[in-house]
């Protein structure tokens, strides 16, 4: 990250870099928790997905103009349901259109089920150097539940496959889920460690509206979910344990040893720049000293109908300073490191009232340190709290 003190906001994007986002939009099945823009087809036509990107592609970076590329995350979806080729023609778009740096770390979402060997060395010579894999749990019992297609034991099949090619590769799990006692997600995170990941996504179930799961819980059903108290434990332990076994967290739900956390996401939650490319997809992006939320056309048959009209952008909302100093906290706070303080007054024009930061210290929820403001360990718990304090008009979900 470059410097926050001598950047303005009309350049602020330059703290953290560019980044590219690649929505694919397909899965075999909907899973019932899931509130991502993700579909069922019976046939797709790879060739017109690829003319689609590469329009896209186009069009954004004519707006962008030459950037260089930090990072490029293909999500979903299951992106793995994509064809090496596939894969290929949009990373060569991408390389010919901006600069991607050397070390640009280019991320594929990959589903247990759709794990092949060769499959995976097609992704690999097409330019992916690193997997993220959706096992979700190593609990046969709570993968049913969750509505996931693979067993434990498919899972950690494909898991070894993926990291027999790929040096770079990480996997989630969600916890908190039915019936799940301390010392059972204990065990089940003791596994995965003992597998000597560099980095672990560990998230706790949330109830979305919208999904299978929303409705089952509006109508009085998934019994057995945690109390707020004892997920708040679940979290406690989920961190002690990772730390214990040399995978801090950096963010809320993310956890690796040093220097091999997820580049892309650090983006986000630094507040960069990354263009949002396919269904669904939102960007953030700074053109000709402002900046602007996008958001895609969510249907992909609506997407690809508006790519061929000349754009597959739904909104293009202008962000004021004060909007974007609302979103770098929002996502700042999520990180080990909190936010820059400096760069919060550029934004708002203002600091944050010293009484403020001077009850959340004595109440041991944040610390200041080298002109960064962070959570602590009990402040992480109490995060939104913690948020709506610095940000009194701001209303967190």
């Amino acid at each position: 990250m470059k410097n926050s003190l001598d950047i303005s906001p009309r350049e602020d994007w330059r703290n953290a870099g560019f980044s590219i986002y690649v929505h694919w939009p397909f899965c075999a099945a909907k899973c019932p928790y899931c509130d991502f823009n993700s579909h069922t087809a019976i046939s797709i036509e790879e060739r017109i997905w690829l003319e689609a990107y590469t329009k896209e592609i186009d069009r954004v970076s004519r707006l962008t103009g030459p950037r260089e590329v930090g990072s490029v995350f293909l999500g979903g979806g299951t992106p793995s349901l994509m064809s090496p080729g596939l894969v290929d023609g949009i990373l060569d778009k991408i390389s010919r259109v901006w600069n991607v740096d050397q070390n640009c770390e280019i991320t594929l979402e990959a589903n247990p089920t759709s794990v092949e060997a060769n499959k995976f060395k097609g992704f690999k010579v097409a330019g992916i150097n690193r997997v993220s894999m959706g096992i979700q749990s190593l609990n046969d019992n709570d993968l049913k539940r969750l509505g996931r297609l693979h067993t434990a034991k498919e899972a950690l099949a494909s898991f070894e496959i993926a990291r027999n090619v790929f040096e770079n590769t990480t996997f989630d799990l969600i916890y908190a889920l039915q019936n799940q006692t301390i010392e059972s997600w204990k065990s089940e995170l003791k596994q995965a460690l003992s597998l000597s990941l560099e980095h672990m996504s560990l998230y706790q179930l949330t109830i979305e509206p919208g999904t299978a799961f929303g409705e089952i819980y509006a109508n009085g059903g998934l019994k057995g979910l945690p109390s707020d108290d004892y997920a708040s434990d679940l979290f406690g332990t989920t961190a002690l344990l990772c730390e214990a076994h040399g995978l801090p967290a950096y963010e809320v739900s993310n956890h690796a040893r040093p220097g091999s956390e997820c580049r892309h996401n650090l983006n986000y939650w630094n507040y960069g720049d990354y263009a949002g490319i396919g269904p669904g997809a939102h960007g953030r992006l700074s053109l000709d000293g402002v900046r602007y939320s996008t958001e895609a056309y969510r249907q992909p048959d609506q997407w690809l109908q508006q790519v061929f009209k000349g754009c597959g952008d739904s909104l293009k909302t202008t962000l004021s300073d004060k909007d974007q100093g609302v979103e770098m906290v929002l996502m700042g706070m999520r990180m080990k490191q909190g936010i820059s303080l400096k760069r919060f007054s550029t934004f708002f024009g203002t600091e944050i009232k010293p009484n403020i930061i001077a009850d959340l210290k004595e109440s041991g929820l944040i610390a200041v340190e080298a002109g960064r403001l962070r959570t602590t360990h009990r402040g992480t718990l109490v995060l939104n709290y913690v948020i709506k304090e610095i940000l009194p008009e701001v209303v967190v979900c």
